[in-house]
């Protein structure tokens, strides 16, 4: 064989034996990258865990409720011992504690322009109140026992409340004169949540249902069925075409507003599903839940996607043995990087919120 044939035929050799070498690192590569995709189906059934941020320790009971401010610089918490408490979201520091109630507080609700807080107590009252230095405004005494929930309009100038005596009511936010009384429902009313646009409120209750109805003239709109229990609290998405509802019967339901129609079973929790809060994109449903476990008790948070219902993140806290247990609240940052909740361990819980 000649030098030149000899030289072209190694140069040949060489040649396939670096596509050969190619061939190996762009099959290793693969096999490397392809798990990476696989937790978007095993985020599903089995969320990733994370720890708290912190914890805000200043409640002596429950905590009911649980709420950002609209600049996001503070929470304001209420809980089973009858105070509101407000705190730095930067620091942890206690600002504000409320003490006006008589009773249980399991409502709190920001102004739109952040300067007054709207709370509700088993008292049977809503209570106005300045954000900054506690001063009381305003006493609304329209229900006939304990009010379960109060929202504001997005304009500020009405409130609705709702409660144990089955009514929802809507009352001028400066005056307390009540403009309209709805009494849809066959039992307490928990949830109470206000479109952002102002035209409709949804409501949940004890009877199960979901119901939506106008808020300028009380007329009932459509009744959401789907729930083979007591439903919670409820969240309208940030484009008021859909609304989520947490359920005793351990689901989180989503629901075309204006049609009822079924959309998103959520079956992340097993235990009864106490709140529900919406991401301010639009992209992300939080919701919280009772124990998991009787022989080790946990009570969870969990994130989801709120088009496909896969789970992208949980936030796990001890829990406290009692009559009732579990987290009651959830609320997010008005920038949607952060979580707040609190239950029934006295705390105030802070988590970075996962990207969807």
């Amino acid at each position: 064989m000649s030098t030149t044939v000899r030289q072209m035929s190694d140069a040949a050799w060489r040649h396939v034996c670096w596509l050969g070498a190619a061939c190996l690192c762009l099959l290793v590569v693969a096999c490397a990258i392809t798990p990476l995709r696989s937790p978007l189906t095993s985020t599903a059934s089995r969320p990733t865990q994370a720890a708290p941020i912190t914890a805000y320790h200043g409640h002596t009971s429950t905590v009911y409720a649980v709420a950002w401010s609209p600049d996001g610089t503070r929470i304001a918490s209420g809980g089973n011992d009858s105070t509101v408490q407000i705190w730095s979201a930067a620091t942890g520091h206690r600002l504000v504690t409320y003490p006006g109630h008589l009773g249980t507080v399991y409502a709190v609700a920001w102004s739109p322009d952040g300067t007054r807080i709207a709370s509700a107590s088993d008292d049977a009252t809503v209570q106005v109140w300045n954000a900054t230095t506690g001063s009381l405004l305003l006493t609304y005494h329209g229900h006939t026992s304990g009010v379960r929930q109060v929202v504001w309009s997005s304009d500020g100038t009405r409130l609705a409340s709702a409660g144990n005596d089955n009514t929802i009511q809507i009352w001028n936010a400066t005056t307390g004169r009540r403009l309209l009384s709805y009494t849809g429902h066959l039992g307490a009313v928990f949830g109470l949540a206000w479109s952002s646009d102002g035209t409709r409120l949804a409501s949940a209750g004890n009877d199960s249902t979901i119901q939506i109805w106008s808020a300028t003239t009380g007329h009932h709109l459509v009744t959401y069925t789907g729930h083979a229990a007591s439903t919670r609290l409820i969240a309208w998405s940030p484009e008021n075409t859909r609304i989520a509802s947490a359920s005793q019967d351990g689901t989180v339901q989503v629901w075309e507003a204006a049609t009822g129609h079924h959309l998103l079973t959520y079956r992340g929790h097993r235990s009864p599903v106490w709140a529900v809060a919406w991401s301010p994109d639009g992209t992300r449903i939080v919701s919280a839940s009772g124990n998991t476990s009787d022989e080790k008790p946990v009570e969870t948070v969990q994130v989801w996607d709120a088009v496909t219902g896969h789970a992208l993140i949980s936030y796990r806290v001890g829990s406290n043995a009692g009559e009732e247990d579990g987290i009651f609240a959830v609320t997010w940052e008005p920038s949607g990087t952060r979580i707040a909740a609190g239950g029934a361990d006295t705390r105030v819980y802070l988590w970075n919120a996962p990207r969807r």
